[in-house]
Order: structure tokens, then sequence, then C-alpha cells
């Protein structure tokens, strides 16, 4: 009798459908922004805080980021701003700023590396594409002077080799076999 009870209990709850990770659907979050045409545009525009968007239209590499963490309900300019408020010192200068902008600051690159690596987790970089986990971030130096992010999703490429990166080079937003394409020299984890 026990064995029947555990054998229905076991079928019951096999019945109801298995949560999806955090991992899981920030990767289906960063996918489904390629769906939207998306001008690449990286200039300075006002934006509300917090919550705060350029034009659903227009957009660079850093706002795919942002955007697929809002999908679930975290808001990358608040967070940034949060801790660029306490700790403005520990943040690239390359800008010249005296203090924290809300309107931009959480759509810079290396300010997003700094982010991730204070309040998430900063992983090794390697040649070894098993290392890249899903809803995990890399950052790339392009042609040697270009900070470029994106974000690696649980699909793989043809030879099921590599994850694919939701990224925005100035194609759009879009869903690429890239991993290597780029010199890698930042990969990153964030869950709040």
């Amino acid at each position: 009798m026990k064995i029947l009870y555990s054998l229905g209990l076991l079928l019951l709850l096999s019945s109801f459908p298995q949560q999806k990770s955090f991992h899981q659907k920030l990767s289906e979050a960063a996918i489904m922004l390629t769906k939207d045409k998306v001008v690449y545009n990286g200039a300075y525009v006002s934006i509300p805080y917090p919550d705060g968007d350029v034009p659903a239209s227009q957009g660079v590499c850093t706002d795919v980021i942002i955007r697929a963490y809002r999908k679930l309900g975290i808001d990358l300019q608040k967070e940034v701003h949060e801790d660029m408020k306490v700790n403005f010192s520990k943040y690239p200068k390359i800008w010249g700023l005296k203090k924290p902008d809300t309107n931009i600051d959480h759509r810079r690159v290396p300010n997003l590396e700094t982010f991730f690596t204070r309040k998430g987790q900063k992983l090794i970089v390697t040649k070894n594409p098993a290392d890249y986990k899903t809803a995990e971030m890399v950052t790339w130096m392009i042609g040697g002077k270009m900070p470029h992010i994106g974000i690696i999703t649980h699909v793989k490429s043809r030879d099921g080799k590599r994850p694919l990166i939701v990224h925005n080079v100035g194609g759009g937003q879009v869903l690429e076999d890239c991993l290597f394409k780029y010199e890698i020299v930042g990969h990153y984890k964030f869950k709040k």
C-alpha cells in the first residue's frame, strides 16, 4: 500500500509544471529581445529614474542586459546607481564625472563590469566554451578599444559546442554564435 501511495504521489507531483530557474528565465528574456527591431544608438539621453529606458526602438549592448534583467523585475539602472552613490570611487573615471548620473551610468560596459564584480560574481575567462553558462555575461574588447557586453543563453551553436549570445554590436539585438569572436576580457554572474 505504501508503494502505491508513493507512486501516486510521485505521479501527481510530476504532473505539475516545473518551475523555471532564474537562469532559464533570464536567457529567455534576452532571446525575446531579439524580436524587437532596435537601431544602435549610444547617444546620451535623459531618462526617468528608476525604471528609465531609452526609446524601445534604440539601444546599445548594455541595453540588452538592462532590458533582460528588467523583464525579471530587476532594475539595473537603480542597482548600479545605488551602488555608485555609496562607492563612486570604486567605479571607472573614464568619462570625467564627479558624481553618479542616473541617465547613463548603467549603460556603460566598464560600470557594469565593476557592478557585477562588486555585487555579483566575477568568473574566470577561459577558451573552454563549457565554462560559460546560461545567464552569465561576457564582456569583450573589440579592436582593442571598444568595450562590449552580451548575455549567454541556453541555446547552443549548430555544432552544439558553444552557447549563443544575445548582444547588440550595431546590427540590433541579435542571438549569435560569437562567444570567441572578440577578445573576452570579463565573465560575470549576477542574481539579485
